[in-house]
């Protein structure tokens, strides 16, 4: 059974090549939104993010409302102006993944009173711990390891 094409307002059919359009579109729309969220968060306007981040008034306004994709460049100095992690961009852009998590980085990522700066800081704080904690066993973790058991 063929699926028949459905005309849209206008009257054209869509084909696969708009829906990938719009797949694009939808991906820009998001990052805007994600954008104009946390720039009003940071209490932040418009005018005042453009020169924090180097991007001209206009591009940016067509970033928020969906119109144009930003690159990662583009993303990296927004994410710089709104003192987040450019990594947060990303993944909303669709240029990463999401990171993989775990109990503690889930339960910061989705603190919703949390801000993405904060949650960034978090995140960087429990990471370095991991890591330390992989590269040198504590004291307490090699006395137990040499202390032969009873």
């Amino acid at each position: 059974m063929t699926e028949t094409p459905v005309p849209e307002e206008n009257g054209a059919v869509a084909g696969p090549i708009d829906k990938v359009a719009d797949i694009g579109r939808d991906i820009g729309r998001d990052i805007g939104e994600y954008i104009r969220q946390q720039r009003s968060t940071a209490k932040i306007s418009l005018r005042q993010l453009s020169k924090l981040a180097g991007v001209s008034n206009p591009y940016l306004s067509q970033i928020e409302r969906g119109v144009r994709k930003p690159s990662a460049e583009i993303l990296q100095q927004i994410a710089k102006g709104l003192r987040i992690s450019a990594e947060a961009l990303y993944v909303q852009a669709g240029i990463l993944d999401l990171p993989l998590g775990g109990p503690v980085p889930d339960a910061i990522r989705s603190d919703s009173e949390l801000s993405e700066r904060q949650k960034q800081v978090l995140l960087d704080v429990y990471e370095s711990f991991r890591r330390e904690n992989r590269a040198a066993p504590t004291s307490e973790q090699s006395t137990a390891e040499s202390e032969p058991e009873e």
